[in-house]
C-alpha cells in the first residue's frame, strides 16, 4: 500500500509538469479519481444548476462511486501516465 501512495503523490507532482494543459475531460477524470482516492464517495448535496462547472465534477464523482480508494489511486496513475506519454 505505502508504494501505492508513493506513486500517486508522484503522479500528483509530475502531472503539473505537463508543458500543456490536458483537455477538459481529462482533467475531471483527473478531479474525480483524486476526490476518489481522497476522500471517498462523494457527499453533500449536489450543485444546483446554475453552478454547471461544480455540478458536473460532484456528477462525475458520484457516478464512480464504490470504488475503493485504491483503484481510484492506480486509475490516477495511469491516467497520469498515459497523458505525460
Amino acid at each position: 500500500m505505502s508504494d501505492l501512495i508513493e506513486s500517486f503523490n508522484a503522479a500528483q507532482v509530475n502531472i503539473k509538469t505537463l508543458s500543456s494543459r490536458p483537455d477538459n475531460m481529462t482533467l475531471l477524470k483527473l478531479y474525480v479519481l483524486f476526490k476518489q482516492a481522497t476522500d471517498g464517495d462523494a457527499t453533500g448535496e449536489r450543485p444546483r444548476m446554475s453552478d454547471f462547472v461544480a455540478r458536473a465534477k460532484f456528477d462525475a464523482w458520484a457516478e464512480i462511486a464504490g470504488t475503493s480508494k485504491e483503484s481510484a489511486m492506480q486509475q490516477y496513475i495511469d491516467l497520469v501516465n498515459e497523458t505525460m506519454a
